[in-house]
């Protein structure tokens, strides 16, 4: 049950008590009355008969009148007043109810031999003759001790039970109050308290569905956030701080060869022609290497801000895909690498060409570097799956879909990546021969990290696959525009 229904139900029920309890109260008192009616009736009926013998008297409403036999009935359950014809009082047993001035003659008149029960008294009212004559009036009241006694009994207990009701409920209350919401708020404060010191709090499996439950369950929720976002944060500053180091290396190893040969030109007068064009070609390479080097990192840089946003425009898959998968051939035909592209792409795509040819450049340069002479490469830029080509552990990976998808693969024939490796392909600076060849120097190790995220700016995705002795299939998937 909800905390906020919990509480207005305690609030409806103290509101509601009192009232009940005078309800019953009431109802109490009421059937006692009932009880009590008929045998007090006769009672005092019986009562009266005695006391009307002598007020019936008229020498009693004589103004120089003796009234000594009245003050033997009256008592203190026993009040007598009478009254001449005109409402005059004669005599009161009660000197506060005497008056000087007469009673309203509609009041004098009113209930006549009636047997009046109220609460704390009966009264009887009537009218005295002498020879048919009117000659005044007497009330009589005759006290309800036994019947006030009982209902202040009565009285008594229910305040006694009200009290004792108010103070269980109000235990229960409290007792409620501290196990569903102090005791709850004071261990979240110390949860909070000790993740702002640094220390980590380990997240109750079993929150209740109340307010506090969900405030509860949203702080954890916040605390695992941001507990990840810490070790995400630190990762990144690692894989920063190591990318600056690995990059600082690479460069330092071309810069040095750019430099040794630079002064073989200056200072060596005795140099060829041909080893002057040798060393030309050597410090053009070096240089080029570091600028695609520069221009990697700054691409890794860029995709890694969240401020980058990357500018899409829609384009004829038809079109551009058959742009797109051209151009490769004289790369291949230079390591005597056989090369089969297709192209069946229908619809239209959001995409940045540029960033689309930089992913399909860089996946094809690994490939042409991952393939023996004379080995083969399939590049495909497909809508439908007509091709005869793809590795029978690829198919049997991964699933396409094309009604909402195109598929850009590169797949080659080599060594292929072990499957321990295959995880880890797409991390920066990550290169499965770890001996990352100053030699050679193929690359920066940021061309698959990039392709990954640049697909991943299209809201598509890249995966690879790989198999030892086999080969290496990359497949891209780009979304349509619907």
């Amino acid at each position: 049950m909800k905390l906020k229904t919990w509480l207005l139900s305690s609030y409806l029920l103290v509101m509601i008590l009192p009232l009940l309890l005078a309800y019953l109260l009431f109802a109490w008192i009421n059937d006692y009355n009932e009880d009590q009616k008929v045998k007090e009736f006769f009672t005092t009926a019986v009562e009266m008969k005695n006391i009307q013998r002598v007020l019936d008297d008229p020498s009693l409403y004589e103004i120089s009148g003796t009234r000594e036999e009245l003050e033997r009935l009256v008592n203190d359950k026993v009040s007598i007043q009478l009254f001449n014809q005109s409402g005059l009082v004669l005599y009161s047993s009660n000197p506060v109810q005497t008056a000087t001035l007469p009673i309203n003659r509609e009041v004098l008149y009113e209930d006549l031999y009636a047997l009046r029960q109220e609460f704390r008294s009966h009264r009887y009212k009537a009218p005295v003759f002498e020879k048919n004559k009117l000659i005044g009036f007497y009330q009589v009241e005759l006290a309800r001790e036994g019947w006030v006694q009982a209902v202040s009994k009565r009285t008594s207990w229910t305040l006694v039970g009200f009290a004792a009701l108010l103070i269980c409920l109000y235990v229960a209350v409290a007792l409620f109050v501290n196990r569903k919401v102090n005791r709850r708020l004071t261990s979240l404060q110390n949860d909070m308290t000790a993740f702002a010191q640094g220390r980590h709090t380990v997240k109750e499996r079993a929150t209740s569905p109340d307010e506090i439950g969900q405030l509860q369950s949203h702080f954890y929720d916040m605390q695992q956030s941001i507990l990840e976002a810490r070790k995400r944060i630190d990762r990144e500053q690692q894989e920063k701080e190591y990318m600056i180091a690995a990059i600082s290396h690479d460069l330092k190893t071309p810069l040095t060869s750019i430099r040794a040969y630079a002064e073989s030109l200056e200072l060596n007068e005795q140099l060829t022609s041909e080893e002057r064009s040798e060393y030309h070609q050597v410090i053009m390479e070096k240089s080029n290497f570091m600028k695609q080097m520069l221009d990697d990192l700054l691409t890794f840089t860029l995709l890694q801000s969240p401020a980058y946003e990357m500018k899409c425009t829609e384009v004829d898959g038809s079109e551009f895909f058959d742009m797109l998968v051209s151009g490769y051939e004289p790369l291949c035909q230079k390591k005597r690498i056989q090369l089969a592209t297709t192209t069946n792409v229908t619809g239209e795509y959001a995409v940045n060409p540029k960033q689309i040819m930089r992913v399909v450049d860089n996946l094809m340069t690994n490939a042409i570097y991952h393939t023996e002479t004379n080995g083969r490469i399939w590049l495909a830029a497909l809508s439908a799956l007509d091709v005869d080509w793809l590795y029978d552990f690829v198919q049997s990976a991964y699933t396409f879909h094309f009604e909402r998808n195109v598929y850009v693969i590169v797949q080659n024939e080599g060594e292929g990546i072990a499957d321990d490796q295959i995880p880890l392909i797409f991390n920066p600076l990550y290169q499965a021969d770890e001996a990352r060849s100053k030699q050679t120097a193929h690359g920066t190790g940021l061309g698959l990290s990039i392709a990954k995220q640049l697909m991943e700016k299209h809201h598509g995705d890249v995966q690879l696959f790989s198999k030892e002795s086999v080969g290496t299939c990359v497949i891209c998937r780009l979304p349509k525009v619907l």
